[in-house]
């Protein structure tokens, strides 16, 4: 990697600095605040991509030259309806009650942006995501923690007492919010290798079996 090239990580959130930071790379946060409505009949995809794309250009005044840019914008998807985060304790309480039980699909995208060239390349990561039946008192005493509030619908997979999900074999990283191995393999195009095993790095931290991670950093089609 090119001693001037530093990653310029457009996120205030601190599990998506955790993440990154797994590759040893060098890199500087810039928080980017951007509009997170849902345009009409915006599809996930679309929505995601469009908003993490938006995210990467909002800090674009703000960068050098030799920064690689990235952008990130997950999503908790139940049918066809986005949920976003919750706006109080109730709204909260509504989203996971309608989450417990069954799965939904988390969408995660990014968008790596050279600066000097205005290369830019996107990933997309779609994980199934079961959630377990947890009981009503759970759902409570987990909101009083003040956990969800920021947290595209209402929970964090890593919260070590709720636990809301039952099993997956999708990315973990990318519920968190930054799916590594497709960071990963966007910046590779660009000729920036990471300073570490991402991979290893990625379950270690998380303390999961990853069975998408080979697919993904060999072009495959990951879930």
């Amino acid at each position: 990697m090119n001693n001037e090239i530093i990653l310029l990580l457009a996120s205030n959130s601190p599990r998506r600095r955790q993440l990154l930071a797994l590759g040893n790379w060098k890199f500087n946060v810039t928080v980017s605040d951007v509009d997170e409505s849902q345009l009409a009949d915006e599809t996930p995809k679309e929505y995601v991509l469009r908003l993490a794309q938006a995210k990467a250009m909002a800090v674009l005044e703000k960068a050098h030259p030799k920064n690689i840019i990235i952008g990130s914008d997950t999503a908790v998807v139940d049918g066809d309806e986005i949920l976003g985060k919750p706006k109080d304790k109730e709204d909260a309480e509504r989203m996971l009650k309608q989450l417990r039980g069954h799965t939904h699909q988390v969408f995660t995208g990014v968008v790596v942006y050279r600066v000097d060239d205005e290369t830019m390349l996107t990933e997309l990561c779609i994980t199934d995501v079961p959630m377990r039946a947890y009981s009503d008192d759970e759902i409570k005493a987990y909101v009083q923690t003040g956990d969800p509030m920021d947290k595209a619908g209402a929970y964090a997979i890593q919260h070590p007492d709720f636990q809301p999900v039952a099993s997956m074999q999708g990315c973990y990283a990318s519920v968190m919010g930054l799916p590594m191995c497709h960071v990963l393999r966007a910046l590779r195009k660009l000729d920036v290798s990471p300073k570490a095993d991402v991979p290893l790095a990625c379950q270690t931290l998380l303390n999961y079996q990853c069975q998408v991670s080979s697919g993904i950093l060999s072009d495959g089609i990951a879930t």
